[in-house]
């Protein structure tokens, strides 16, 4: 719609604009000037942001205020470079951890948190208020961050409207109808159709195939038929060429498979006009490697005449960084991609380092990166082409296909508005790809919004301070999760009616007690099988990798069944608890890490073999040299290629599974001829009764939940005395302001006085134990720390805690998270004021340095606890402490380019 069709302040603020607003943008503005609040879902890069501006237009021509919130600091940056531009410097401010710049302005840019802090402890700057901008709300679902938004949405004042932005969620009508019971009148815009249109496909090999057939006029989806055609006639040729070499015919194309080399498919893009891209692998390892591989290779993108530019930006951003620190940031090596258009993007890296990334690639000066799918959000980085390498990723727990939502997310960023005429997206083949699966993918749009608040320490101090206990439960009642659980409420009770009834049918089908309680035997005894089977599988895999950690290097092993079956020898342990997976090379040259799911039985060591001290296992002709020696030692792997074998069933030993099937045999309805006809109605009765009484369970954990955790955790500050009858104590008003997962431990430890006495070095070891979390899994194993005090200090801090866990058990409330020492000798090194590079060597696991990007995000969470501490500690010399702590460890790399 043309902007002169437009009226009131939008059409003021359409003039401004250099393109005319898109449908619902429009409808979207012109709810907002109506005096209704938004919640706006459209796709990425579709341009949810201009309802956001002209939140702040309205604001600013009533004579109000608006609050432009986001996710995470560098969005919170980005966002105001982009006001300031607009508005200028008078007109806007910024408020993150990190920085504050005019905060009184009419305009304020924040993180959610910073808005949430200022809700509670009811600031100034909260009067004249008009407008709210919640730009990507659908960090709701955050599991760990994502209360903090739907604590705003609930604690603003009623007359603040909401500009809430979202990526396209499935359930966004949910979301409105919830938005529109806690903030009045709430207009839902969605729109789901890209500003850029998106083409699917799929590279085999170096040929690149459409992925949906575009010729097919069914409404149905339709893989393309060539590429299907190609795909088997590769699969048939990789069969025959596995046959003609002896002892390949057994591992099948999966085996043998051989991935294109990135410098070789980045090329293949580059002809085909498809850069920039951006590629997703999901492991920083993954990223790096692909880097490493485009680096020895003869790839370059770049122009000679962009060398100037790209060294520019370079230096703005690691200008100030030590140069005695760049050889351990591996400085150059990185500088020598980005000269050659290529680089990685990762948590992991240094922040001034990832920014250096997103403004070269915004630029076009940088062509490709390699990403894991942390870039997928937040930061605004298009590229024409998006590739996906794999289609299975590592999700905490386990490695787990991605869902619609996480592909409809990555491949988002394909596709710059203003530059692109359509986006790309390409899936790399591999033999386990199914094409049926990825066209699935793509054509499914089912992202569902989950709420993922539940009250804490706090969140409930905070809301008995301000409205007491009573309003406090009716609030919960009404935030997002409450109301989602009940419409689930409603579900489910329909179907356990439904499931009664059916009950019931086939109840008087089974006729007389004397078969029902026959039949209950049947069940009894299947269960009790399943029981056995599922205690000795957990008992076979502790028994794997129990024998898993015993291997030391050298060790001669035989892998007994798959791909890798034969003998391989130990490169480097691993002891890892739960999940130890060793690096092995084996007899038939291949070297990589193996788990206990490679051993269904334990691995034992056959004999040993002498290493040299240092192996190199990815250079050919060490693996070659290596595998010739194991094979030559004479070592035999027994049982070769013997399927079965096993242990032995632990149920004929079982001797309640033997009196049950006695008791069975015995009873008068195994006669009945028709018993197998009525054990099948039976099976069907057993399998509703237990659908109906785990929907029951969900009904009653569900129904009024967050206000039974709210009155345990009550329960528990009244004994600890944070609360004495209903009113907030002192000791509670300094925990309404301590924020993090570890609040009431530092609330505790603050006021039991365990940190008085510590120097500043030592203070930051103490308490980064409350926010570090290591990539291992791996638990606390007694005193930790270079220095007496700060041993003394973590063994009380940590006291504290295991107390807490003995009172949250009590009260069954879900545990605070375990101390992790990990940090304590890296931070402490550093805080005194040693070298980056024995920083990051002691902040390490096994003898492997912490990557720059981890340092710094650790050191900038313990800054941010110690600050906490400062305005919170009633002692003047712990508070003077972590001031002095503080000034530390914000030195170095952890200065530079704090965003």
């Amino acid at each position: 719609m043309a902007s002169r069709s437009l009226t009131g302040e939008l059409a003021a603020f359409a003039a401004e604009l250099k393109f005319e607003l898109d449908p619902f943008q429009r409808d979207s503005c012109v709810a907002l000037e109506g005096g209704h609040s938004v919640l706006v879902c459209a796709p990425t890069g579709a341009g949810k942001t201009v309802v956001g501006e002209f939140a702040v237009h309205l604001a600013l021509a009533s004579g109000g205020k608006c609050f432009y919130t986001t996710p995470i600091k560098a969005l919170s940056n980005q966002k105001f470079a982009d006001l300031t531009a607009r508005y200028g410097r008078d007109t806007v401010g910024l408020l993150t951890g990190d920085q504050s710049i005019n905060p009184g302005a009419s305009v304020v840019v924040m993180t959610t948190e910073v808005l949430r802090n200022m809700l509670y402890a009811g600031s100034d700057a909260l009067h004249g208020l008009s407008y709210v901008v919640m730009d990507e709300v659908h960090y709701l679902a955050d599991r760990f961050r994502g209360a903090v938004w739907e604590e705003v949405i609930l604690h603003l004042p009623p007359e603040v409207k909401l500009a809430s932005l979202s990526a396209t969620v499935s359930n966004a009508e949910e979301f409105g109808a919830w938005m529109e019971t806690v903030r009045g009148n709430t207009t839902v815009i969605v729109d789901e159709v890209r500003p850029i249109p998106l083409w699917q496909h799929v590279m085999v090999g170096k040929r690149l195939f459409d992925l949906f057939d575009q010729r097919s006029s069914d409404q149905k989806v339709v893989v393309d038929e060539d590429l299907v055609r190609y795909i088997k006639h590769r699969e048939a040729t990789d069969r025959m060429d596995n046959w003609a070499v002896p002892g390949r015919g057994r591992g099948g194309p999966r085996r043998n498979f051989r991935p294109l080399p990135r410098p070789e498919m980045i090329a293949q893009l580059d002809a085909a006009g498809l850069l920039p891209a951006i590629t997703f692998i999901f492991s920083r390892a993954g990223c790096d490697g692909a880097l490493a591989q485009c680096v020895r290779s003869r790839l370059d993108l770049s122009r000679e005449e962009d060398r100037e530019e790209i060294n520019a930006i370079i230096e703005k951003h690691t200008g100030d960084l030590p140069r005695s620190d760049l050889e351990v940031l591996g400085y150059y090596e990185w500088r020598e991609g980005l000269h050659r258009g290529f680089a990685a993007h990762h948590a992991g890296m240094l922040p001034a380092f990832r920014h250096t990334v997103e403004e070269l690639f915004v630029r076009g000066l940088v062509k490709v990166v390699f990403a894991t799918e942390t870039l997928a959000l937040g930061i605004n980085m298009p590229a024409r082409t998006v590739v996906l390498e794999r289609l299975v990723k590592f999700n905490g727990e386990t490695h787990a296909e991605l869902t619609p939502g996480e592909y409809t997310q990555l491949t988002g960023r394909a596709g710059r508005r203003g530059i692109d005429v359509e986006g790309h997206a390409v899936v790399m083949w591999q033999p386990e790809v199914d094409t049926s699966a990825v066209a699935g993918l793509a054509s499914t749009r089912t992202y569902p919004l989950r709420s993922s608040f539940r009250p804490g320490y706090n969140m409930s101090i905070n809301l008995i301070d301000r409205m007491g206990a009573a309003e406090s439960r009716a609030l919960l009642e009404r935030s997002f999760a409450q109301f989602q659980a009940d419409r689930a409420v409603v579900g489910l009770v329909r179907g356990i009616e439904r499931n009664e009834a059916q009950l019931r049918k086939l109840r008087s089908q089974l006729g007389d007690d004397d078969f029902f309680e026959y039949f209950q035997l049947r069940e009894r005894i299947r269960e009790r099988e399943r029981t056995i089977e599922r205690q000795g599988r957990t008992d076979r895999r502790s028994e794997a990798v129990a024998a898993l950690i015993a291997l030391r290097r050298g060790d001669v092993v035989a892998i007994p069944s798959g791909r890798r079956q034969g003998l391989a020898v130990i490169l480097e342990p691993d002891a890892t608890p739960g999940d130890p997976r060793p690096l092995v090379l084996t007899e038939d040259k291949w070297a990589g890490r193996v788990s206990a799911a490679d051993f269904p039985t334990p691995a034992q060591a056959l004999g040993r073999l002498r290493l040299p001290r240092h192996v190199d296992h990815r250079t050919a002709r060490v693996r070659r040299d290596l595998a010739s020696s194991l094979r030559n030692t004479g070592i035999i792997a027994p049982g070769r290629g013997r399927r079965g074998g096993g242990p032995k069933s632990k149920a004929a030993d079982d001797r309640q599974l033997q009196t049950l099937r006695t008791a069975l045999r015995n009873h008068p309805a195994h006669q009945r001829p028709d018993r197998e006809q009525l054990a099948r109605i039976g099976e069907r009765y057993n399998r509703v009764e237990r659908e109906t009484e785990s929907m029951r369970q969900q009904v009653a954990a569900t129904t009024n939940s967050l206000a039974r955790t709210f009155d345990r955790i009550l329960a528990l500050l009244d004994e600890r005395g944070y609360v004495d009858e209903g009113e907030v104590t002192a000791d509670g008003r300094r925990l309404a302001r301590i924020y993090g997962e570890a609040d009431l431990v530092v609330a505790e430890s603050l006021r039991q006085g365990l940190w008085r006495g510590l120097g500043p070095a030592e203070l930051a070891a103490a308490v980064s134990i409350l926010v570090y979390e290591s990539r291992q899994e791996g638990g606390y194993l007694g005193a930790s720390g270079p220095t007496e005090p700060i041993r003394r200090a973590v063994d009380a801090t940590i006291g504290v805690w295991s107390q807490l866990r003995t009172d949250e058990a009590k009260h069954r409330l879900p545990p605070t998270r375990e101390p992790d020492v990990g940090f304590i000798t890296g931070i402490y090194t550093w805080a005194r004021g040693d070298d980056l590079a024995d920083a990051l060597l002691a902040s390490g696991d096994r003898g492997n340095s912490l990557s720059a990007g981890d340092f710094v995000r650790w050191c900038r969470q313990v800054i941010d606890l110690l600050d906490q501490i400062h305005n919170t500690a009633d002692d003047v010399e712990v508070a003077g402490t972590a001031s002095k702590a503080v000034r530390a460890i914000r030195r170095g790399v952890v200065a530079v380019d704090a965003a």
